[in-house]
């Protein structure tokens, strides 16, 4: 198996990949690739935005696999990805994994070790309401189906209870992420910690594989399981055999650095304003023209009590090129503005040269607005640049 090691938006690499591997990878649209037009035999390959480890299949068989490192620290990265996920989820402080230098090892060990405190006294209880087929009746007879199914028999019954059961859905979510961790790359001080999770929840049925994540709502009786869960939902969600970025299925775990950013910068611009008037709406959607023909779906809109918009802002993590930001992302922007009726809009970068410029839009009376955001500093300073940015956008 080939094994190629990238850093997010780097330079591209020329290795050494025969036809076949190569085209496997360009089509996965995982990385950027194309022959290198110097040497024969080897691939120009270029990490984009897509973080973490993927093995894309050959036809002939063989594999290829892929790690991407991100730009960013790996702490400072999951720390966004615990921001995005809930505003009270695991803190720095958390996040000790310091001695990792990729993702997915420093996520296992994090995983691991939120589920061990989850555990520690025991897996959680609750009543799943159970439909079956049996010979005595119990809980509710389920009226229609057995019509259906026995056209007046007595026996067998279709019944209908709630059972108290530790086969719930948080600790079905968490017996899940274990299965799934345990068929990666991991360090085998964790694999064996995973082991002995799994050990604990076997009782637990896992969920089948692509079948929609069990929903769990937040409570005072399951508050132990909150940051475990909420690390549970994205291995689930990130981790696939059927990750599609392309024309071709590729195994692993990875995140894509644009929603990554972009939901952590609307939920901490919500979480900015929540002391202010108004709310706040993330992907709120609208449209251009008065036909509503023309729909489009700002990241971040700000509204008054009575719904009139006062801020909107878009987040764009993207490569800031030499002479600046893309000029399409102040077009986005001002059509945004005009649909909104605002004076001001706003774009922020997940970085840049400059960290604020703006631009007056000739006989429109709009003013756009580009921020750039610096992702590598400790948490407490990179909250504390999203409450300025929150009060620029409220005009405070």
């Amino acid at each position: 198996m080939t094994t190629l090691a990238l850093v997010e938006h780097a330079a591209p690499r020329s290795v050494p990949l025969d036809d076949a591997a190569g085209r496997a990878l360009a089509r996965s649209g995982l990385v950027e690739a194309s022959p290198d037009p110097e040497t024969s035999g080897r691939w120009r390959v270029r990490a984009k935005g897509v973080v973490g480890v993927a093995t894309v299949p050959v036809p002939d068989g063989r594999a290829v696999t892929v790690r991407i490192q991100p730009k960013l620290p790996v702490a400072r990265l999951l720390f966004l990805l615990g921001y995005t996920r809930s505003p009270k989820g695991w803190r720095d402080e958390q996040v000790d994994v310091a001695e990792e230098h990729e993702l997915l090892p420093a996520f296992a060990r994090l995983f691991t070790r939120q589920a061990e405190h989850a555990l520690r006294q025991g897996l959680l209880k609750g009543y799943v309401a159970i439909e079956e087929t049996a010979l005595v009746m119990r809980g509710r007879l389920r009226f229609a189906e057995q019509v259906r199914r026995y056209h007046g028999r007595l026996v067998p019954v279709e019944i209908a209870h709630d059972e108290y059961t530790t086969d719930i859905a948080e600790n079905r979510l968490l017996r899940s992420a274990c299965e799934t961790l345990l068929r990666l790359t991991v360090p085998n001080d964790v694999r064996g910690r995973l082991l002995r999770l799994r050990a604990d929840l076997i009782d637990v049925s896992p969920i089948p594989r692509g079948a929609v994540l069990p929903s769990w709502r937040p409570s005072r009786l399951n508050v132990r399981y909150h940051h475990a869960l909420r690390l549970a939902e994205l291995v689930l969600r990130n981790a696939s055999v059927e990750h599609r970025y392309g024309d071709v299925a590729v195994q692993g775990f990875t995140f894509d650095m644009a929603r990554v950013f972009e939901d952590f910068l609307t939920v901490a611009l919500r979480e900015a304003l929540t002391d202010h008037t108004g709310h706040c709406v993330l992907q709120a959607g609208h449209h251009l023209d008065e036909d509503r023909a023309i729909r489009m779906i700002p990241d971040f809109v700000h509204y008054a009590d009575d719904g009139t918009p006062l801020a909107v802002a878009d987040a764009k993590y993207k490569t800031e090129k030499p002479q600046g930001f893309p000029d399409a992302d102040l077009y986005q922007m001002l059509a945004y503005c005009t649909a909104l009726n605002l004076p001001e809009g706003h774009l922020v970068y997940a970085q840049g040269k400059v960290p604020h410029t703006r631009h007056r839009i000739r006989n429109a009376g709009v003013v756009i607005h580009q921020h750039a955001l610096d992702l590598d500093q400790p948490p407490g300073d990179l909250l504390s640049s999203v409450a300025l940015l929150a009060r620029r956008l409220i005009g405070k």
